[in-house]
Protein backbone atom coordinates (compact mmCIF):
# COMPACT_ATOMS: atom_id res chain seq x y z
CA UNK A 1 0.00 0.00 0.00
CA UNK A 2 3.03 2.28 0.30
CA UNK A 3 3.56 3.21 -3.35
CA UNK A 4 1.68 5.84 -5.29
CA UNK A 5 1.02 3.45 -8.16
CA UNK A 6 -0.46 0.85 -5.83
CA UNK A 7 -2.48 3.51 -4.06
CA UNK A 8 -4.07 4.87 -7.20
CA UNK A 9 -4.81 1.42 -8.57
CA UNK A 10 -6.45 0.45 -5.31
CA UNK A 11 -8.80 3.44 -4.95
CA UNK A 12 -11.64 2.02 -7.05
CA UNK A 13 -11.33 -1.32 -5.32
CA UNK A 14 -11.35 0.27 -1.88
CA UNK A 15 -14.59 2.02 -2.75
CA UNK A 16 -16.11 -1.30 -3.77
CA UNK A 17 -14.99 -3.06 -0.61
CA UNK A 18 -16.13 -0.26 1.68
CA UNK A 19 -19.43 0.77 0.09
CA UNK A 20 -20.24 -1.83 -2.54
CA UNK A 21 -22.62 -4.06 -0.64
CA UNK A 22 -26.13 -4.31 -2.03
CA UNK A 23 -28.99 -3.02 0.05
CA UNK A 24 -30.44 -5.68 2.28
CA UNK A 25 -34.04 -6.12 3.24
CA UNK A 26 -35.01 -5.31 6.77
CA UNK A 27 -33.41 -2.73 9.01
CA UNK A 28 -34.00 -1.32 12.42
CA UNK A 29 -36.97 -3.35 13.53
CA UNK A 30 -39.63 -2.33 15.98
CA UNK A 31 -40.35 -4.23 19.17
CA UNK A 32 -42.54 -3.80 22.19
CA UNK A 33 -41.18 -1.16 24.51
CA UNK A 34 -41.16 -1.48 28.26
CA UNK A 35 -43.77 1.27 28.49
CA UNK A 36 -44.99 4.17 26.37
CA UNK A 37 -42.11 6.23 25.06
CA UNK A 38 -43.17 9.88 25.41
CA UNK A 39 -41.03 10.96 22.45
CA UNK A 40 -42.38 8.23 20.16
CA UNK A 41 -45.94 8.76 21.36
CA UNK A 42 -45.96 12.52 20.88
CA UNK A 43 -43.50 12.83 18.03
CA UNK A 44 -41.93 15.67 19.99
CA UNK A 45 -38.76 16.18 21.97
CA UNK A 46 -38.93 16.24 25.74
CA UNK A 47 -37.11 19.58 25.67
CA UNK A 48 -36.62 21.78 22.62
CA UNK A 49 -33.20 23.31 23.14
CA UNK A 50 -30.23 24.76 21.34
CA UNK A 51 -26.57 23.98 21.90
CA UNK A 52 -24.45 26.90 23.04
CA UNK A 53 -23.17 27.35 19.49
CA UNK A 54 -26.63 27.52 17.93
CA UNK A 55 -27.10 23.91 16.85
CA UNK A 56 -30.58 22.46 17.37
CA UNK A 57 -32.89 19.61 16.44
CA UNK A 58 -34.88 20.93 13.49
CA UNK A 59 -37.23 17.99 12.95
CA UNK A 60 -38.41 14.76 14.55
CA UNK A 61 -39.92 11.97 12.45
CA UNK A 62 -41.28 8.82 14.10
CA UNK A 63 -40.50 5.73 12.03
CA UNK A 64 -42.11 3.10 14.27
CA UNK A 65 -42.49 2.30 17.96
CA UNK A 66 -38.72 2.21 18.54
CA UNK A 67 -37.15 4.41 15.89
CA UNK A 68 -36.83 8.11 15.16
CA UNK A 69 -35.16 10.12 12.45
CA UNK A 70 -33.91 13.52 13.57
CA UNK A 71 -32.71 16.43 11.50
CA UNK A 72 -30.06 18.22 13.54
CA UNK A 73 -28.79 21.60 12.41
CA UNK A 74 -25.02 21.81 12.77
CA UNK A 75 -23.83 25.36 13.24
CA UNK A 76 -20.27 24.26 12.46
CA UNK A 77 -21.24 22.80 9.08
CA UNK A 78 -24.17 25.09 8.34
CA UNK A 79 -26.60 22.32 7.41
CA UNK A 80 -28.95 19.68 8.78
CA UNK A 81 -27.52 16.26 9.60
CA UNK A 82 -29.79 13.23 9.62
CA UNK A 83 -29.59 11.20 12.82
CA UNK A 84 -31.11 7.74 13.17
CA UNK A 85 -32.13 6.80 16.71
CA UNK A 86 -33.18 3.45 18.08
CA UNK A 87 -34.82 4.08 21.45
CA UNK A 88 -34.24 1.97 24.57
CA UNK A 89 -36.38 -1.06 25.29
CA UNK A 90 -37.59 0.67 28.45
CA UNK A 91 -37.86 4.46 28.54
CA UNK A 92 -39.30 4.71 32.04
CA UNK A 93 -35.98 6.12 33.26
CA UNK A 94 -33.19 8.10 31.57
CA UNK A 95 -30.92 5.76 29.62
CA UNK A 96 -27.36 5.93 28.27
CA UNK A 97 -26.40 6.47 24.64
CA UNK A 98 -24.27 4.50 22.21
CA UNK A 99 -23.04 6.50 19.24
CA UNK A 100 -22.70 3.88 16.52
CA UNK A 101 -20.80 5.21 13.50
CA UNK A 102 -20.87 3.83 9.99
CA UNK A 103 -17.80 3.34 7.83
CA UNK A 104 -16.42 5.16 4.81
CA UNK A 105 -19.81 5.72 3.17
CA UNK A 106 -21.08 7.62 6.19
CA UNK A 107 -24.41 5.82 6.07
CA UNK A 108 -25.27 7.56 2.80
CA UNK A 109 -25.15 4.28 0.86
CA UNK A 110 -26.20 0.71 1.55
CA UNK A 111 -23.05 -0.19 3.49
CA UNK A 112 -24.59 0.51 6.91
CA UNK A 113 -25.14 -1.17 10.23
CA UNK A 114 -28.84 -1.04 9.46
CA UNK A 115 -28.69 -2.73 6.06
CA UNK A 116 -25.79 -5.13 6.50
CA UNK A 117 -26.09 -6.47 10.05
CA UNK A 118 -28.60 -7.52 12.68
CA UNK A 119 -27.51 -4.70 15.00
CA UNK A 120 -31.09 -3.48 15.41
CA UNK A 121 -32.28 -6.87 16.57
CA UNK A 122 -29.28 -7.13 18.88
CA UNK A 123 -30.17 -3.85 20.59
CA UNK A 124 -33.90 -4.53 20.70
CA UNK A 125 -33.85 -5.74 24.30
CA UNK A 126 -31.24 -3.29 25.58
CA UNK A 127 -31.87 -0.10 27.51
CA UNK A 128 -29.72 2.17 25.39
CA UNK A 129 -30.29 4.92 22.86
CA UNK A 130 -28.45 3.92 19.67
CA UNK A 131 -27.57 7.08 17.75
CA UNK A 132 -26.19 6.91 14.21
CA UNK A 133 -25.44 9.94 12.04
CA UNK A 134 -26.08 9.78 8.31
CA UNK A 135 -23.37 11.79 6.60
CA UNK A 136 -19.63 12.30 6.82
CA UNK A 137 -18.66 9.96 4.00
CA UNK A 138 -14.89 9.62 3.53
CA UNK A 139 -14.35 12.29 6.23
CA UNK A 140 -12.92 10.28 9.14
CA UNK A 141 -15.53 12.11 11.24
CA UNK A 142 -12.96 14.77 12.04
CA UNK A 143 -12.60 18.53 11.66
CA UNK A 144 -10.91 19.27 8.34
CA UNK A 145 -8.48 22.14 8.02
CA UNK A 146 -10.05 23.24 4.71
CA UNK A 147 -13.17 22.74 2.66
CA UNK A 148 -12.75 20.00 0.07
CA UNK A 149 -13.93 20.49 -3.54
CA UNK A 150 -15.57 17.05 -3.52
CA UNK A 151 -16.44 16.43 0.13
CA UNK A 152 -17.28 19.97 1.18
CA UNK A 153 -17.09 21.28 4.75
CA UNK A 154 -16.36 18.64 7.38
CA UNK A 155 -16.52 19.59 11.05
CA UNK A 156 -17.58 16.23 12.42
CA UNK A 157 -15.46 16.25 15.55
CA UNK A 158 -17.17 19.47 16.61
CA UNK A 159 -20.58 18.08 15.70
CA UNK A 160 -20.15 14.76 17.50
CA UNK A 161 -18.46 16.06 20.64
CA UNK A 162 -20.00 19.53 21.16
CA UNK A 163 -23.17 20.02 19.15
CA UNK A 164 -25.02 16.71 19.14
CA UNK A 165 -24.61 15.17 22.64
CA UNK A 166 -26.37 17.92 24.64
CA UNK A 167 -29.25 17.87 22.18
CA UNK A 168 -29.63 14.10 22.48
CA UNK A 169 -29.43 14.26 26.26
CA UNK A 170 -32.05 16.97 26.66
CA UNK A 171 -34.34 16.19 23.75
CA UNK A 172 -34.51 12.43 24.29
CA UNK A 173 -34.04 12.36 28.04
CA UNK A 174 -30.75 10.46 27.93
CA UNK A 175 -28.71 10.26 31.12
CA UNK A 176 -25.46 11.73 29.81
CA UNK A 177 -23.50 8.47 29.91
CA UNK A 178 -22.07 7.70 26.47
CA UNK A 179 -20.13 5.10 24.53
CA UNK A 180 -18.98 5.12 20.93
CA UNK A 181 -18.24 2.39 18.38
CA UNK A 182 -17.22 2.37 14.74
CA UNK A 183 -15.73 0.30 11.95
CA UNK A 184 -13.08 0.75 9.29
CA UNK A 185 -12.77 4.53 8.73
CA UNK A 186 -14.71 5.30 11.90
CA UNK A 187 -12.70 2.67 13.76
CA UNK A 188 -10.02 5.36 13.71
CA UNK A 189 -12.49 8.12 14.57
CA UNK A 190 -13.80 6.44 17.71
CA UNK A 191 -10.27 6.44 19.12
CA UNK A 192 -9.71 10.10 18.17
CA UNK A 193 -12.95 11.50 19.58
CA UNK A 194 -12.46 10.45 23.23
CA UNK A 195 -9.02 12.08 23.15
CA UNK A 196 -10.55 15.26 21.73
CA UNK A 197 -13.34 15.28 24.34
CA UNK A 198 -12.10 13.78 27.61
CA UNK A 199 -14.87 12.38 29.76
CA UNK A 200 -17.54 12.39 27.07
CA UNK A 201 -17.40 8.62 26.50
CA UNK A 202 -17.03 5.83 29.02
CA UNK A 203 -16.48 2.98 26.55
CA UNK A 204 -15.01 2.73 23.06
CA UNK A 205 -15.10 -0.10 20.51
CA UNK A 206 -13.02 0.11 17.33
CA UNK A 207 -13.48 -2.54 14.66
CA UNK A 208 -10.87 -2.80 11.88
CA UNK A 209 -9.67 0.76 12.30
CA UNK A 210 -6.15 2.10 12.01
CA UNK A 211 -5.03 3.96 15.11
CA UNK A 212 -1.60 4.90 13.78
CA UNK A 213 -2.39 7.43 11.06
CA UNK A 214 0.82 9.49 11.02
CA UNK A 215 3.26 6.67 10.26
CA UNK A 216 3.73 5.71 6.56
CA UNK A 217 1.42 2.69 6.60
CA UNK A 218 -1.33 4.38 8.57
CA UNK A 219 -1.09 7.56 6.51
CA UNK A 220 -1.41 5.54 3.32
CA UNK A 221 -4.45 3.71 4.73
CA UNK A 222 -6.19 7.01 5.49
CA UNK A 223 -5.12 8.62 2.23
CA UNK A 224 -6.49 5.73 0.17
CA UNK A 225 -9.82 5.84 2.00
CA UNK A 226 -10.27 9.59 1.48
CA UNK A 227 -9.16 9.34 -2.17
CA UNK A 228 -11.67 6.53 -2.77
CA UNK A 229 -14.39 9.10 -2.13
CA UNK A 230 -12.79 11.70 -4.38
CA UNK A 231 -11.40 13.73 -1.48
CA UNK A 232 -7.93 15.10 -0.85
CA UNK A 233 -6.50 14.18 2.54
CA UNK A 234 -4.33 17.31 2.41
CA UNK A 235 -7.55 19.21 3.08
CA UNK A 236 -8.08 17.05 6.16
CA UNK A 237 -4.72 17.23 7.97
CA UNK A 238 -2.36 18.68 5.39
CA UNK A 239 0.27 16.89 3.29
CA UNK A 240 2.07 13.83 4.62
CA UNK A 241 4.28 14.83 7.52
CA UNK A 242 2.20 17.87 8.49
CA UNK A 243 1.99 18.15 12.32
CA UNK A 244 -1.80 17.81 12.14
CA UNK A 245 -1.43 14.12 11.31
CA UNK A 246 0.47 13.43 14.53
CA UNK A 247 -1.80 15.76 16.49
CA UNK A 248 -4.79 13.57 15.52
CA UNK A 249 -3.02 10.20 15.81
CA UNK A 250 -4.50 8.02 18.59
CA UNK A 251 -1.30 5.97 18.76
CA UNK A 252 0.80 9.07 19.41
CA UNK A 253 -1.62 10.18 22.13
CA UNK A 254 -2.42 6.73 23.49
CA UNK A 255 -1.78 7.91 27.05
CA UNK A 256 -5.00 9.93 26.76
CA UNK A 257 -7.03 6.72 26.33
CA UNK A 258 -6.45 5.88 29.98
CA UNK A 259 -9.62 5.36 31.98
CA UNK A 260 -11.75 4.21 29.06
CA UNK A 261 -13.26 0.78 28.63
CA UNK A 262 -11.51 -0.13 25.38
CA UNK A 263 -12.28 -2.85 22.83
CA UNK A 264 -10.26 -3.20 19.62
CA UNK A 265 -10.79 -5.95 17.05
CA UNK A 266 -9.30 -7.01 13.72
CA UNK A 267 -9.08 -10.02 11.48
CA UNK A 268 -5.82 -11.18 9.97
CA UNK A 269 -6.74 -10.52 6.34
CA UNK A 270 -6.84 -14.25 5.59
CA UNK A 271 -10.24 -15.29 4.16
CA UNK A 272 -12.56 -16.72 6.79
CA UNK A 273 -16.10 -17.96 7.29
CA UNK A 274 -17.79 -14.83 5.92
CA UNK A 275 -15.72 -14.83 2.71
CA UNK A 276 -17.69 -17.15 0.45
CA UNK A 277 -18.94 -16.69 -3.10
CA UNK A 278 -22.29 -14.85 -2.94
CA UNK A 279 -22.40 -15.30 0.82
CA UNK A 280 -24.61 -13.12 3.03
CA UNK A 281 -21.72 -10.79 3.88
CA UNK A 282 -19.75 -11.00 0.63
CA UNK A 283 -19.61 -8.55 -2.26
CA UNK A 284 -21.79 -9.99 -5.04
CA UNK A 285 -20.50 -12.13 -7.89
CA UNK A 286 -17.13 -13.64 -8.62
CA UNK A 287 -15.59 -10.21 -9.07
CA UNK A 288 -16.96 -8.99 -5.75
CA UNK A 289 -15.74 -12.10 -3.99
CA UNK A 290 -12.25 -11.67 -5.46
CA UNK A 291 -12.22 -8.00 -4.49
CA UNK A 292 -13.25 -8.74 -0.92
CA UNK A 293 -10.64 -11.43 -0.52
CA UNK A 294 -7.77 -9.56 -2.17
CA UNK A 295 -8.28 -5.90 -1.36
CA UNK A 296 -10.41 -6.54 1.72
CA UNK A 297 -7.69 -8.85 2.95
CA UNK A 298 -5.01 -6.22 2.40
CA UNK A 299 -7.03 -3.53 4.17
CA UNK A 300 -7.66 -5.78 7.15
CA UNK A 301 -4.00 -6.78 7.37
CA UNK A 302 -3.05 -3.08 7.44
CA UNK A 303 -5.62 -2.39 10.16
CA UNK A 304 -4.31 -5.38 12.10
CA UNK A 305 -0.79 -3.94 11.90
CA UNK A 306 -2.00 -0.64 13.35
CA UNK A 307 -3.97 -2.31 16.15
CA UNK A 308 -1.13 -4.56 17.21
CA UNK A 309 1.11 -1.52 17.46
CA UNK A 310 -1.57 0.17 19.58
CA UNK A 311 -1.71 -2.91 21.81
CA UNK A 312 2.05 -2.75 22.34
CA UNK A 313 1.86 0.95 23.15
CA UNK A 314 -0.99 0.56 25.62
CA UNK A 315 0.85 -2.29 27.32
CA UNK A 316 3.90 -0.05 27.66
CA UNK A 317 1.72 2.62 29.26
CA UNK A 318 -0.04 0.15 31.55
CA UNK A 319 -3.46 0.95 30.05
CA UNK A 320 -5.82 -2.04 30.03
CA UNK A 321 -7.81 -2.85 26.91
CA UNK A 322 -9.57 -5.80 25.33
CA UNK A 323 -8.00 -6.79 22.00
CA UNK A 324 -9.82 -9.33 19.86
CA UNK A 325 -7.51 -10.51 17.09
CA UNK A 326 -9.12 -13.19 14.96
CA UNK A 327 -6.96 -15.68 13.00
CA UNK A 328 -8.96 -15.04 9.81
CA UNK A 329 -11.23 -12.35 8.42
CA UNK A 330 -11.28 -9.64 5.78
CA UNK A 331 -12.43 -6.03 5.89
CA UNK A 332 -16.11 -6.86 5.64
CA UNK A 333 -19.48 -6.79 7.37
CA UNK A 334 -19.79 -10.33 8.68
CA UNK A 335 -16.80 -9.80 10.92
CA UNK A 336 -17.99 -6.37 12.07
CA UNK A 337 -21.33 -7.84 13.06
CA UNK A 338 -19.49 -10.44 15.12
CA UNK A 339 -17.23 -7.79 16.63
CA UNK A 340 -20.13 -5.58 17.70
CA UNK A 341 -21.61 -8.44 19.71
CA UNK A 342 -18.23 -9.44 21.13
CA UNK A 343 -17.64 -5.86 22.27
CA UNK A 344 -20.96 -5.45 24.06
CA UNK A 345 -19.69 -6.48 27.53
CA UNK A 346 -17.02 -3.76 27.29
CA UNK A 347 -19.46 -1.15 26.00
CA UNK A 348 -22.07 -2.13 28.56
CA UNK A 349 -19.63 -1.79 31.43
CA UNK A 350 -19.13 1.88 30.72
CA UNK A 351 -22.81 2.44 30.04
CA UNK A 352 -23.83 0.91 33.35
CA UNK A 353 -25.84 -1.82 31.66
CA UNK A 354 -25.84 -5.60 32.02
CA UNK A 355 -23.64 -7.46 29.56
Amino acid sequence: MAGTRVRMAAVAGVAAVLVGFPAASGGFLASAAGGADPVITSGKLLVSSHSADGSYIADVAVQDDRNLTLQVYSAAMGKNIEIQVQRPADTSAPRPTLYLLNGAGGGEDSATWQAQTDAAQFFNDKDVNVVTPVGGKWSYYTDWRASDPELGVNMWKTFLTEELPPLIDSGLGANGTNAIAGLSMSGTSVLQLPIAAPGLYKSVAAYSGCAQISDPVGYEFANVVVAAGGGDSANMYGPQGDPMWAANDPYVHADQLRGLNLFVSDGSGIPGRWDTLNGPHTLPGAGGFANQVALGGALEAAANYCSRNLQTRLNQLGIPATFDFQPTGTHSWGYWQDALKASWPVLAQGLGLPA
